[in-house]
């Protein structure tokens, strides 16, 4: 039996994985901004789960409540799951819109990750599992900001991983391609400019609108292979999901090693003679 600790559980994988690990006889300490959601849960297995109310944003909030889990005994997997989507064009999206995009997205898993490190050392190691996206890798258009929060926690996964390996803490990345899990009927959308109806972001919005953007994913799916990844005897340090991200990410890494390639020359004349 494990211990979770998993953010976002109200909805979408977060509700899934709390659902199934529940089943299987694991125990959760699972956070939502709305609770009513895991309320039946909370009933039919008192004795596994408890649930806390958060808004990650709240820095402060958060910290409490990590020492609240902590506080009850070894967490094995501490799961980053709290996000959303926000869709359109770069110029359409408001001041307000980037900073509520970046601060849930990325500076709370940040924090997060910042506030469960200490005890995970303490106990001698564990697993933090954070959602990323096929969109940590590739992007599309008029989701630009989410891809800056996606490509940005990343970054700071890769380079928190090596500090804290020696301590027995390890990381995965989760890479779902479009799944359905209500992710679209969420999105924060911008106001829309005319000016891009013609362009691909218009596009986007278009098939977003009439269904015609294909959801490849099966959330059941990917929340068996979240939980397949965590329970894996060596965390894998990226996991893609569903054939779109396979299919996406291996184009847009193909692309970015063809055009470094292209440049050696270029790159090693920039050394010190």
């Amino acid at each position: 039996m494990k211990t979770w600790l998993i953010t976002g559980a109200s909805s979408g994988l977060g509700l899934g994985m709390v659902t199934k690990l529940l089943a299987r006889g694991d125990a959760v300490f699972a956070t939502a901004r709305r609770t009513h959601a895991l309320s039946e849960l909370q009933r039919s297995h008192s004795d596994q789960l408890r649930v806390a109310a958060l808004d990650v944003t709240d820095t402060a909030a958060l910290r409490q409540i990590v020492d609240q889990a902590f506080g009850q005994g070894t967490i094995d997997v501490v799961v980053s799951n709290a996000g959303y989507g926000l869709f359109g064009a770069a110029e359409e999206v408001s001041d307000a819109q980037i900073e509520r995009q970046i601060a849930t997205n990325l500076t709370a898993s940040i924090q997060l990750i910042r506030a469960v490190l200490p005890p995970l050392r303490a106990q001698g190691g564990g697993r933090i599992m954070q959602l990323s996206s096929e969109g940590g890798q590739t992007a599309y258009p008029a989701f630009s900001l989410y891809h800056a929060t996606k490509w940005g926690i990343e970054g700071y996964v890769e380079a928190v991983a090596q500090e804290v390996a020696p301590f027995g803490i390890a990381f995965t990345l989760i890479e779902p391609g479009p799944t359905d899990t209500g992710f679209g009927a969420a999105l924060d959308c911008a106001a829309e400019l005319a000016v891009y109806d013609e362009t691909p972001a218009g596009a986007l919005r278009r098939a977003l609108a009439d269904g015609s953007f294909e959801l490849t994913g099966d959330a059941d799916r990917v929340v068996d292979a979240m939980i397949a990844a965590a329970d894996a005897e060596v965390a894998p340090r990226r996991v893609a999901l569903t054939s779109t991200a396979f299919v996406n990410i291996e184009r847009a890494l193909s692309g970015r090693l063809d055009d470094l390639r292209a440049q050696r020359a270029l790159a090693y004349s920039a050394d010190r003679s």
